[in-house]
């Protein structure tokens, strides 16, 4: 799988991509990053990226230009049909179910906005996904792509060492994961849960399912709403 990362700070993705699993993915020939340098498009000189906005007010705009030029340049003689995605807060929310269906995709790009956002005829001619992970603001699509990226390599085969892992984490299960311990069972007087210790694994099952409800009632009662309707 490949992911285009559009961005006028390579150096903030380029530290995360190849740390961790998200490097290995490279490593192993399961995944393939391609990071384009935005500035090398910007306007003039000093190679402009952004503008002040036609209705006026405080900010500035990413302008139109610099980013379709990259996209041309740099994407346009690729023969796959990819889905372009621009991080934002306006975008529908992600979850585990989204990130499920762009793990099925062969080539993903990302173009992280910075400032007011970008050039509305950005979104209107390139953007297929308009996608924000949270409701705040960051200071740019760096970190969400990034956040993005890291869900869906995560899902893709080989990814992980241990898939069973990854299908019982929060969100891959349809409740709230468990608390999880290791050794050793006594911590500076903080003992591990006694049923865990017991070997029994039919009442270790029992008493995960009860907590994941509990806890998923108590710190996110709207995944419960959700799955119902």
């Amino acid at each position: 799988m490949k992911f285009n990362i559009i961005t006028p700070f390579p150096e903030i993705i380029e530290g995360a991509l190849s740390a961790s699993i998200l490097g290995r993915a490279v490593k192993n020939g399961i995944v393939e990053y391609n990071i384009i340098n935005l500035r090398e498009y910007g306007e003039g000189p000093h190679k402009k990226l952004d503008d002040h906005p036609f209705s006026g007010g405080p900010g500035m705009v990413m302008m139109a230009g610099p980013i379709f030029e990259a996209f041309e340049k740099e994407l346009s003689d690729s023969d796959t049909d990819k889905r372009v995605i621009l991080p934002t807060p306006v975008g529908v929310k992600y979850d585990q179910k989204l990130a499920e269906e762009l793990s099925k995709e062969k080539e993903l790009v990302f173009i992280c906005g910075h400032y007011k956002g970008v050039d509305e005829r950005v979104v209107d001619s390139l953007v297929t996904d308009e996608i924000s992970i949270g409701d705040y603001v960051l200071t740019g699509g760096e970190i969400p792509s990034l956040a993005i990226i890291d869900s869906v390599v995560r899902l893709l085969e080989g990814a992980i060492s241990d898939p069973e892992s990854a299908e019982t984490d929060s969100f891959s299960h349809p409740l709230l994961d468990v608390p999880h311990y290791t050794r050793p069972a006594n911590f500076r007087g903080m003992e591990v849960p006694e049923i865990l210790l017991s070997g029994d694994h039919k009442k270790i099952e029992i008493w995960k399912n009860e907590l994941r409800l509990k806890r998923t009632k108590e710190r996110r009662a709207d995944i419960l709403t959700e799955n119902k309707g």
